[in-house]
């Protein structure tokens, strides 16, 4: 668990045009399109201030840490617990800590500071800062562990609250306060000073690849310089010799040609204290543009007190490392995403569920075994007969119209009894007739 909580402590993120690559020949930290008229000159930037030595030969006293204690009490008071210097040094400052507090002697041999509390007591508790000094490189870091001190065993317990870890340990018990950084600037230095920061330029021409590329200068701290290639090469390609004391290794390209063109890359080199940067251009080269000759007109008139330099804005390029430590709130912020999503689902899957129903309830209406058939047609079948003397007029009744509820069958039988009354009427009729016919006997 001490050693988990350690690497949540430092992450840097590397922006403006920052390229997370390594080789070997060290980290990519910004890439950079130049385009140069051909015939002019053109300057490659590549600063670093961190390759800015401030050379002291006191080196046990140049790497130093230091653990503070803020308690958690009304006061809030900060107090130094204990340091130690690269000599292997320590200092307690208070004599109730005295053999209860240390710190591994081995502590700047293998990167572990870690600090152990003996006999664990109330007034321990609150948040403990570990704080790593390299005044010689610059460097300035601080991880902070908070102690809780408990009465109950089973309340122990080690977590992370986003920005530190949360040490919950038993009074009366022993605890190691991790702070861990292994980092190779915490190793020894190398007596040969000015071998130990260099920077070289090399150039890939369209086509080749970086294994390939041709180096075309080299710069110690020493002030050594080393030119490569042909002369013509060596004469038109140069850094300045102050490069070390301002901190700026720009190439600088005069007389450009179609050849000049490529990747260009600037390595810098600062063994001792662990830094391996490389910075590369991709350099176009356009034809020359057409000088217009332009008419003589007077100096510019400076105010009184007014540099002509003054104005001159000179822009390196940035490097921003910006530390973003894991919070709780971007877990709830990812847990509320989850949980929206699910609903749309949810939403989506009861909207199916009810367009299906209500096809179902439209299908069950419409049932073919339910529709009414229409009603038959009403035939109506009327006889007459005419009589001699007498007009005999027979109506035949009217069929009723037959229902939906009537089969064929019936329908048939009406017809058969229609028939038989139509016959039985022209029956009498004839019997009438003939009845008319007989002579009268008065």
């Amino acid at each position: 668990d001490m050693n988990l909580a350690v690497p949540l402590c430092a992450r840097a993120l590397f922006l403006a045009q920052l390229q997370g690559q390594s080789d070997g020949s060290g980290v990519v930290v910004a890439m950079y399109n130049i385009s140069a008229s051909q015939g002019s000159q053109a300057v490659l930037q590549c600063h670093s201030q961190r390759m800015v030595w401030t050379q002291d030969r006191l080196k046990d006293r140049q790497r130093v840490v230091h653990w503070d204690l803020l308690r958690s009490g009304p006061d809030h008071s900060m107090e130094r617990v204990i340091d130690m210097f690269s000599a292997g040094d320590q200092r307690i400052y208070n004599g109730y800590n005295q053999g209860r507090i240390n710190m591994p002697k081995t502590a700047f041999k293998d990167g572990n500071f870690s600090l152990v509390i003996k006999d664990v007591a109330m007034s321990d508790k609150g948040i403990y800062s570990c704080n790593l000094h390299h005044h010689y490189c610059h460097l300035y870091e601080s991880i902070k562990v908070q102690l809780n001190v408990t009465k109950s065993a089973r309340k122990e317990r080690r977590f992370w609250d986003g920005q530190k870890a949360v040490f919950v340990v038993l009074v009366g018990s022993a605890v190691v306060l991790p702070c861990v950084n292994r980092r190779p600037i915490w190793t020894e230095g190398n007596s040969q000073e000015d071998q130990q920061q260099v920077v070289h330029w090399d150039r890939q021409p369209p086509g080749v690849r970086h294994d390939r590329a041709d180096r075309l200068i080299d710069l110690y701290a020493s002030g050594e310089r080393r030119h490569y290639g042909p002369l013509f090469v060596q004469q038109k390609m140069n850094i300045s010799a102050t490069a070390f004391s301002q901190g700026d290794f720009s190439l600088i390209i005069s007389d450009i040609q179609p050849l000049d063109q490529g990747l260009y890359s600037c390595h810098l080199h600062h063994h001792y204290c662990g830094l391996h940067e490389r910075r590369i251009f991709q350099l176009t080269v356009t034809p020359p543009v057409p000088q217009i000759p332009q008419e003589p007109t007077d100096e510019p008139q400076y105010l009184p007190n007014e540099d002509s330099n003054t104005n001159m804005v000179e822009v390196p390029p940035h490097v921003i490392n910006v530390i973003l430590p894991e919070q709780r709130s971007h877990f709830l912020q990812q847990l509320g995403y989850i949980l929206v999503t699910l609903l749309l689902l949810a939403l989506i899957v009861l909207a199916v569920v009810l367009l299906t129903r209500h096809r179902k309830r439209q299908g069950q209406d419409f049932d073919p075994r339910k529709v009414e058939s229409p009603p038959l047609p009403t035939v109506t079948y009327v006889g007459h007969t005419s009589c001699v003397k007498k007009e005999c007029e027979r109506s035949i009744p009217e069929v009723k119209s037959s229902n939906q509820e009537e089969t064929k069958l019936d329908y048939k039988n009406n017809l058969l009894k229609e028939a038989e009354m139509s016959k039985l009427c022209s029956q009498k009729a004839i019997e009438l007739d003939r009845e008319m016919e007989k002579p009268s006997w008065k």
